[in-house]
């Protein structure tokens, strides 16, 4: 039989490419996303539309507001900068989010008898968002072994996969292929228009384009 896996997954090309090197590394993946209040929620809609065809055996999500607390182009009245990627720390950055997202799958992690957490951040091809760092994985995963019941008894001894964090963009996505993945089942775009196209303009649909240009390929989406 299988372990149990679980996998952050958003509809986005990396969570997406993430979950398929979970299954290649033997793992039967549980995908996670989150409704959080945010305002590219096509993201949501793809990943329910998706998760199972991209290989989950089990999709959950889970649904709170971060609109309460604001401090973020994605939860607040703030514009989606559209000027390319720079050196600070952006506004579409999310205060606490991959914590308070690694908090859900852990606990949904010991509850299935899982003791391996995959996610996609990545500290190459990325927007310097801070909680996508290799030394905020291994803090957060010593943490994890500290304050669960699994790992004070050691049923468990938890890990935090981060199979793309020192990837290129375009390697993620020529990783992806050979594994399958179809990425015209992916959304990445940060502002969206009404009917989901992806605008071409902020960071994240840059880093998309750039990567799949850099991997000498087309992106199979449609853009706005």
């Amino acid at each position: 039989m299988q372990q149990k896996a679980v996998v952050l997954y958003s509809g986005g090309l990396d969570s997406s490419t993430c979950m398929a090197m979970a299954a290649a590394e033997g793992f039967t993946p549980y995908a996670i996303s989150f409704s959080y209040g945010q305002r590219h929620g096509h993201e949501l809609t793809v990943a329910k539309a998706n998760a199972v065809r991209l290989g989950a055996a089990e999709h959950l999500v889970v649904d709170f507001d971060l609109r309460l607390m604001g401090g973020s182009a994605l939860t607040a009245e703030i514009d989606v900068p559209k000027q390319g990627v720079g050196n600070d720390i952006p506004v579409t950055y999310v205060p606490a989010r991959n914590t308070i997202f690694l908090s859900f799958a852990l606990g949904w992690a010991e509850v299935l008898g899982a003791a391996d957490i995959y996610i996609g951040v990545n500290a190459l091809d990325y927007s310097g968002y801070p909680d996508c760092r290799p030394e905020y994985i291994e803090a957060y995963q010593k943490m994890a072994n500290l304050a669960t019941r699994a790992g004070v008894e050691g049923t468990s001894r938890f890990k935090i996969h981060t199979p793309l964090i020192s990837m290129t963009k375009a390697g993620i996505i020529k990783a992806g292929l050979a594994l399958g993945v179809d990425y015209s089942l992916t959304h990445s775009c940060y502002d969206p228009t009404p009917t989901g196209l992806s605008c071409g303009e902020c960071d994240s649909c840059r880093l998309r384009l750039k990567g799949f240009a850099e991997a000498g390929l087309k992106d199979p989406l449609q853009y706005s």
